[in-house]
């Protein structure tokens, strides 16, 4: 059995500073935001999915419903706003660059960017939702909390930068046996 992996002190801390209501959802192992959806018996909009971006030279974390796909023309011309220049190049670094850049283990991202030093962009899908579930860097362990409270203690800016996931559901073939017509003759 996975050894779990608890909520960081700093996470924890962070939120208990906040004074923002939060709930600890603690589930089996995850990796991803859809096994996560599935774990806590969640819906993927409901799931907001972390992911690091580099513009240029700086790091932005975004965050996104986990039935969306990040398009990164969207985004690149968001953070040129924001930023009031043009961003040239826009692209999601490898796992190593995470790990040397934000000082955290490859997939341990929480969604908390001001923990991490990096401006916020939540999906403005998200912010129609009341609550959502947010990673705490934990694989065990996630947050939910109301989008508000999070946009808010962040300094979030918001966006439209997404698009849904188009999701095929394969159905099964099914088995023809086509029957030999037999040479005997009689």
């Amino acid at each position: 059995m996975a050894k779990k992996t608890k909520i960081s002190k700093k996470v924890l801390n962070y939120l208990e500073k906040s004074g923002i209501d939060h709930e600890i959802l603690e589930h089996k192992t995850v990796y991803t935001a859809i096994d996560a959806a599935l774990t806590m018996r969640k819906k993927l909009e409901e799931i907001a999915k972390s992911l690091l971006v580099k513009a240029d030279k700086d790091y932005y974390l975004v965050l996104l419903p986990a039935d969306h796909n990040l398009d990164l023309d969207k985004l690149k011309k968001i953070i040129s706003k924001a930023q009031q220049k043009d961003i040239k190049i826009l692209k999601i670094p490898g796992e190593k660059i995470i790990e040397n850049s934000l000082k955290v283990k490859a997939g341990a991202i929480s969604a908390f960017g001001n923990l991490h030093k990096v401006p916020v962009i939540v999906e403005s899908k998200l912010d129609k939702l009341k609550k959502a579930v947010f990673s705490t860097g934990s694989s065990n362990h996630s947050l939910e909390l109301t989008v508000k409270d999070f946009i808010k203690l962040e300094k979030a800016v918001l966006g439209s930068f997404s698009k849904k996931k188009k999701v095929k559901v394969l159905k099964k073939k099914k088995k023809v046996v086509k029957k030999k017509k037999s040479s005997k003759k009689k």
